[in-house]
């Protein structure tokens, strides 16, 4: 099987890195400094159609696949991984539940949109344990008067100040929560949705994340995705699109990361010569490029197993789990070959490694995606 890119992939790698050296890099390190999303970005993105790449034009989106995907986040990620991370928690967590499990009234009434980046979406997934899957949320619903009532809150929840709709996971009330979880979709000014504080976090900067609460918050019956206690198939698929994303979040972190490295080897000077002459600066990035060529092998097989009509889903942890160590490592490298100047803003491999260390750190999930992996894993033992 053949993971490297066709000639289409390609064109778009070299679109979408055209696009990012223009209008998302050059602004990426005051945005992190500052913590603020430029929310006319995603439009930008829209227009390309790198928005609504795995999702059919009947919707909005470019017909495309989950290949094309990884390619366009390795890349956007590469020049701002806040905005690759945006990019991520919208597709994944708002677009892609609507796309495989929600009505078709559902599907109108908000996936054009989102594909056009003229709408930020979110999703809320609190409390996630693998020893409780069927009840996870710390937010809870009941029907009433045809239509359902949401209360309770969650923490650390990406696009949060942003986002124009959430897409909610919510245990039903009663005993032990008997009536399962469900999915719902809650739109921005809704009475009874709050948005708390915002999170301060070492890396990802300019992505919102936070608190929000649900009090007495009512919604349309014909806001729920899928069926009634469908919430744990509709978070494992998100989890799978979640993993595959990371993964290519990472990559293209690590190949930016190293491509600083090389950059820098090749202009410094130590008495007379330039480092990159040096053995060990040489063994180094080397190194560095094997660990990336294989995380975007991963991350590629992942994809082509999607594309083939197989289960990705052990493919796309085990891509996430390696690459979300890889960038991690590598980072830390790149920071050693710049010496001092490491550290520096201007030369911003210190925002690549503080961006690799929350991927690797499952930041905002907590802990949902490591425990998930394992728990494949062993399922995978003879």
């Amino acid at each position: 099987m053949d993971y490297h890119c066709s000639e289409e992939l390609e064109l778009t790698r070299s679109m979408v890195s055209d696009f990012a050296a223009k209008r998302i890099a050059p602004s990426a390190t005051q945005r992190d400094e500052e913590e603020r999303f430029d929310r006319r970005l995603m439009p930008q993105l829209g227009e390309l159609g790198l928005v609504g790449i795995p999702w059919p034009e009947q919707y909005g989106g470019a017909g495309s696949d989950l290949l094309t995907f990884t390619v366009a986040m390795e890349e956007i990620s590469k020049a701002c991984a806040s905005t690759g991370a945006i990019l991520s928690a919208h597709v994944g967590f708002a677009a892609w539940p609507i796309l495989a499990f929600g009505s078709e009234e559902l599907k109108l009434a908000h996936l054009s949109e989102l594909a056009r980046g003229t709408k930020l979406g979110s999703g809320v997934f609190p409390s996630f344990r693998r020893h409780d899957t069927a009840n996870f949320s710390c937010i809870t619903y009941r029907s009433e008067d045809g239509r359902y009532v949401l209360n309770g809150e969650c923490r650390h929840v990406p696009n949060v100040e942003e986002a124009d709709l959430y897409v909610v996971f919510a245990k039903g009330e009663g005993r032990r929560g008997g009536k399962g979880t469900s999915v719902f979709v809650v739109e921005r000014g809704t009475m009874g949705l709050e948005i708390g504080s915002k999170d301060r976090t070492l890396g990802l900067r300019s992505r919102s994340s936070g608190d929000i609460r649900l009090n007495q918050c009512s919604i349309p019956k014909q806001n729920r995705i899928g069926k009634a206690g469908q919430g744990s198939e509709i978070a494992l698929s998100i989890l799978d699109l979640a993993h595959l994303s990371a993964s290519a979040q990472a990559v293209g972190i690590a190949q930016g990361a190293m491509e600083a490295a090389a950059g820098y080897a090749l202009e410094r000077k130590q008495f007379g010569q330039l480092i990159g002459r040096h053995q060990g600066i040489l063994f180094k990035l080397a190194d560095m490029a094997a660990r990336v060529e294989a995380g975007r092998l991963l991350n590629y097989q992942a994809a082509w197993c999607h594309q083939s009509g197989l289960s990705y889903r052990k493919e796309a942890a085990l891509a996430w789990k390696f690459t979300a160590e890889m960038a991690a490592a590598i980072t830390v490298d790149a920071v050693q070959v710049l010496g001092g100047y490491g550290y520096m803003q201007e030369y911003q491999v210190e925002r690549y490694m503080r961006d690799a260390k929350c991927l690797e750190a499952d930041f905002g999930m907590g802990g949902w995606f490591a425990e998930e992996i394992e728990r494949m894993l062993a399922e995978c033992q003879p």
